[in-house]
């Protein structure tokens, strides 16, 4: 797939046109007044389904444009959650921008902003103020720890909830120090939730004619990911999060050369394994024979199965194991550029960004068979598209 940046000249008065086949979205207005991840991402995932997303920024920029990258003209972070947007430059402290997003506002379908509580009242831009404007308007505020209570106005972010929310306590070896997980998970998850929730936001308004809040927070993202563990029964101790840890026979080995990730927690899975390993004593003894037993025992089996997994390569064990048993190879995330299963799903996409130039990027999550959504194109450049955004809403009004 290869796609353009979309035409930005300055003498344009028209909006430039998504590319390819409509989505689901299609034909709805976002304004995107995030920052860093989970916002952003959110209203990415909402363009990737054809909506029009105009990401607003400050004039000092997303400050996730300022984060340290190997690329020279942006930052990796930044174009990664940020495509298929307009970039618009406004100073939502200044009468006459602040009058500019009240244009758009007008317009709009859905808002989403990731300010801390206080913020948008001061600005004018709280949801009771912009329902006046437009009560249509979705509302999404993406915060840290929610609308109410003692930490509502506290700075979230990823990794701080990480360990807040006891992921980091579980992701460290038990008795020895958290360990924080990298990736961004909980903002990701968090943008998951935003572009979910807004889009059950449009569908009930198409009943009721009428916008609405949308509330996503970091706090509740995090503890989200942990449903399985929020469990606690009346009289157990409160050490439980582990249940759902199944042994040390499913989990990461190392093999001759490179590790390999092992899942067997099914009977069907567990003799395969045993069989392929060329350790058939194993799937016969009855103190094995269910996940509970084999964590009970791993420290007799786990040995075992190393020393067998050292007479080949990870990527000879994956292609030995094949479709019997569940497992992986580890890799670098630069090996999925190039995946032959990534490639068949259309995950990876060309782009030509006006500074950075030609460069490959994700597209396109889900998959929808009658709408599969116009071409992904670049994430902007700081206040790219502000006049033909400005030019057109004046021309709509």
């Amino acid at each position: 797939m290869s796609t353009t940046a979309p035409d930005n000249a300055g003498d344009d008065k028209h909006l430039p046109a998504r590319q390819g086949p409509v989505g689901p979205l299609s034909g709805l207005r976002v304004l995107d007044l995030s920052a860093y991840i989970a916002g952003p991402y959110g209203c990415s995932l909402l363009a990737d389904q054809g909506a029009e997303v105009i990401k607003i920024e400050p004039p000092t920029g997303d400050n996730l444009r300022k984060y340290p990258s190997t690329l020279e003209a942006e930052s990796r972070a930044f174009i990664g959650v940020n495509r298929s947007k307009l970039g618009v430059v406004l100073d939502l402290k200044s009468p006459q921008d602040l009058a500019a997003l009240m244009a758009l506002v007008r317009t709009a379908d859905v808002l989403v902003h990731n300010f801390r509580p206080s913020v948008p009242p001061r600005l004018g831009i709280a949801y009771d103020q912009l329902k006046t404007v437009n009560p249509r308007l979705i509302y999404c505020a993406v915060t840290g720890y929610g609308e109410t209570g003692p930490l509502r106005e506290k700075a979230g972010y990823d990794q701080v909830l990480q360990t807040m929310t006891g992921m980091c306590a579980l992701q460290g070896k038990r008795g020895e120090p958290p360990e924080i997980i990298y990736g961004s998970v909980v903002d990701y998850y968090a943008a998951a939730l935003v572009a979910a929730g807004v889009a059950s936001a449009l569908y009930e308004r198409e009943k009721s004619g009428e916008g609405q809040f949308v509330g996503v927070s970091l706090l509740r993202s995090a503890l989200t990911m942990q449903s399985a563990r929020m469990v606690w029964a009346e009289g157990e101790p409160k050490d439980v999060g582990r249940d759902m840890r199944s042994g040390g026979i499913t989990g990461l080995h190392p093999t001759r050369e490179g590790h390999i990730y092992i899942s067997a927690n099914t009977p069907h899975f567990w003799q395969a394994l045993c069989a392929k390993v060329d350790l058939p004593e194993l799937a016969t003894d009855e103190r094995y024979d269910s996940v509970r037993k084999r964590a009970q025992h791993a420290a007799e089996i786990v040995p075992k199965l190393r020393a067998a997994l050292a007479a080949r390569t990870a990527l000879e064990w994956e292609e030995l194991f094949g479709e019997e048993v569940p497992c992986a190879a580890a890799r670098t995330v630069e090996d999925m550029f190039d995946n032959e299963q990534v490639l068949a799903e259309d995950m990876v996409a060309n782009f030509a960004h006006p500074t950075l130039g030609s460069y490959r990027g994700f597209t396109r999550p889900v998959r929808f068979g009658r709408t599969p959504g116009p071409e992904p194109f670049a994430a902007p450049t700081l206040g790219q598209h502000t006049g033909v955004v400005l030019a057109a809403q004046r021309l709509d009004e």
